[in-house]
């Protein structure tokens, strides 16, 4: 089944740790322009846009040849200003594929990896990647995830999944493959229409994980395995490492 997808790259600029994140210089490249190229290269994408709620960054997005739309200011979560931007488009899509913006060295591939499982019966999918270290395993700011024999998510959690007994935790990956999560989503149109009018649900507050919400609601997440490691910047420290990381040093 031939699917028509859409990228759109959510582009905050009021930040609560990094404001104007999405226009700090990378490489001689602003962040948002580095993520908007990337994920130009995927083959699987019908068009690409850049969703946000700041002059500068809509501005600055049309000056390096970009796609951009306005958003409102109030959005609560990417998700939510991915299904705006989807609303404001004039063609009709059958999936959403939400791609963050403060990941630089995102890849194309990664991009269509996840576009090969949107079949028209997957409502939502999603990456995870095998953790390979326990400073990873041990973190909270890192994902957890299980998922079931047909690739979809069991349960999301930040706290270590699952508990292995009678095994010390500093051993537990030689016992187990763990997965984290990669925070890039596909969305079947009608599936992101629905899970934007849900109300917060009792796991996503304490987990502070807005899938939660759509896993306890019954919606399907299907997850597809990346192999590639790909770093988040969250503070201007992180852009720091970004930076090292583009020099190779």
């Amino acid at each position: 089944m031939s699917v028509k997808i859409i990228g759109i790259i959510p582009a905050r600029y009021a930040s609560t740790r990094f404001p104007g994140k999405p226009l700090a210089d990378l490489g001689g490249q602003s962040m948002i322009e580095r993520v908007y190229k990337q994920v130009k290269k995927a083959k699987s994408l019908d068009k690409v846009v850049v969703a946000t709620e700041h002059e500068l960054i809509y501005n600055h997005v049309k000056s390096f040849g970009g796609e951009v739309c306005m958003t409102s200011e109030n959005h609560p979560s990417g998700t939510d200003r991915c299904y705006e931007a989807l609303m404001l488009e004039k063609e009709e899509y059958d999936y959403a594929i939400n791609i963050q913006g403060d990941e630089p060295f995102i890849q194309s591939d990664q991009i269509d990896l996840l576009a090969s499982y949107l079949d028209g019966e997957t409502e939502l999918a999603t990456l995870i990647k095998k953790i390979d270290t326990y400073e990873q395993l041990n973190s909270a700011s890192e994902v957890k995830v299980t998922f079931n024999t047909q690739n979809e998510a069991l349960y999301f959690s930040r706290a270590i999944i699952p508990f292995i007994q009678k095994v010390d935790p500093s051993e537990w990956l030689s016992h187990y493959e763990f997965y984290k999560h990669v925070g890039m989503y596909a969305y079947r149109t009608d599936v992101l229409q629905a899970i934007t009018k849900l109300a917060l649900s009792p796991l996503e507050k304490v987990e502070s994980l807005e899938q939660l919400r759509w896993l306890e609601n019954g919606f399907k997440i299907k997850v597809a395995k990346t192999t590639v490691e790909t770093m988040c910047v969250d503070t201007p420290e992180e852009l720091e490492i970004a930076k090292k990381i583009l020099q190779g040093t």
